[in-house]
């Protein structure tokens, strides 16, 4: 699929990203709701996942067995998921003029594996270049909650299942991780939302689609869907 051709029929993608637990996927879900009560075809995905090829590489990077191989050989393994699931999930939805909702994205990998498991940046940049193309996120809300309440709130969603590799890392981790999701942030401040994920969940809903509304415009692009022949 070529860039031009991608660029007329384009969908928009929005991406949501934030530590275990500050409630990614539920807004994610919020939204794609809220997006299809108007009348919009929306595909709601995941990373790692979101494709029958990245979802078996899900497998691998959230039970653990690629921890011993370091943070570098991770950052490839997320890149070979998000290879699969932007080619086959991604840019077809997007192509097909749909918005795409995903629960985390390349975001993820610069702070999980860039910021924290210091893997060469330039690695980092090349993994997307290869990856991601031209499927870049319109818009990223970051949900944002200190480290001890978004593992409490993973704790209580797991119950007694059992915990996945980066649930499993301290909350010292946690913690650096939400400063490096705040300077992210920082220096995308036009794509990059944060939004307090201690709000009341109704609270934080709004807010979402309040930036969505201003921003992405939805209802004329219902409007537009509908004129379309």
């Amino acid at each position: 699929m070529t860039r031009e051709r991608l660029a007329r029929l384009r969908g928009h993608f929005i991406t949501f990203e934030g530590g275990e637990g500050s409630g990614k996927s539920t807004h994610a879900a919020t939204l794609a709701q809220r997006l299809k009560a108007l009348g919009l075809k929306v595909v709601l995905t995941r990373e790692p996942g979101g494709s029958p090829g990245a979802e078996i590489i899900r497998h691998i990077l959230l039970s653990g067995i690629a921890k011993p191989l370091g943070a570098e050989t991770e950052a490839i393994l997320f890149a070979a998921a998000r290879d699969d699931h932007v080619r086959a999930t991604i840019l077809p939805a997007l192509a097909a003029g749909q918005w795409v909702i995903s629960d985390r994205f390349i975001d993820s990998t610069r702070v999980y594996q860039g910021a924290l498991g210091q893997v060469d940046p330039r690695l980092i940049r090349s993994l997307e270049r290869v990856t991601v193309g031209p499927a870049r996120p319109d818009l990223t809300f970051i949900l944002d909650v200190p480290a001890t309440v978004g593992l409490a709130r993973a704790k209580h969603r797991r119950g007694k299942g059992k915990v996945d590799r980066f649930e499993a890392e301290g909350v010292k981790f946690h913690e650096a991780l939400r400063k490096a999701y705040s300077d992210l942030a920082t220096k995308e401040p036009k794509r990059i939302i944060m939004v307090d994920g201690r709000a009341p969940r109704d609270v934080v809903a709004d807010r979402i689609w309040n930036v969505v509304k201003q921003r992405l415009h939805p209802e004329k692009a219902h409007l537009a869907e509908r004129a379309a022949p």
